[in-house]
């Protein structure tokens, strides 16, 4: 992976073990196919390259992204820096944030949902649904709540 993409906390193979293991704990599931993971491939690696949208958010009081993969950069118009430096609700137009509020409220009181259907805007003001997205909280193995992610496959652009 390029080094100018993979700096900061979201980058870490910590992290992005953190992002497996979790979504493996909550919905039973494989996030990517671990068994590509060989010597030459660490995890975060395979998450950054993985066929489908992951991104990830910290515990602030304003929670800021803290990875996004080469899809959700693509997605959201941005270089890595840009991404991981800002707010994640403002991933979301100004009046989609109140529903984005009460969802992830939704998800950490219950631990992951599924099947989440929301409007999303990039930074060029470009907007898109992003249909049937997971959306899950990160807990290590101490059982400390380290902040939520999501993935998708499926979205579209709205004209």
């Amino acid at each position: 992976m390029n080094d100018s993409l993979r700096t900061g906390v979201g980058a870490t193979e910590a992290h992005a073990l953190l992002l497996m293991d979790s979504y493996l704990r909550w919905t039973g599931r494989e996030l990517v196919d671990r068994e590509s993971l060989s010597g030459m491939t660490s995890a975060a690696d395979l998450l950054f390259q993985a066929p489908r949208v992951i991104l990830s958010h910290g515990t602030e009081a304003d929670p800021v992204l803290n990875f996004g993969n080469a899809l959700a950069l693509k997605l959201w118009e941005m270089e890595w820096d840009k991404l991981t430096s800002i707010p994640s609700r403002l991933t979301a137009e100004p009046l989609e944030r109140e529903e984005r509020d009460r969802f992830f409220t939704l998800v950490t009181a219950n631990g992951y949902v599924d099947d989440y259907t929301g409007v999303r805007i990039s930074s060029s003001g470009r907007r898109f649904y992003m249909k049937q997205a997971t959306v899950w909280n990160l807990i290590d193995e101490a059982g400390v709540y380290r902040g939520q992610a999501a993935t998708f496959t499926d979205y579209s652009y709205i004209e």
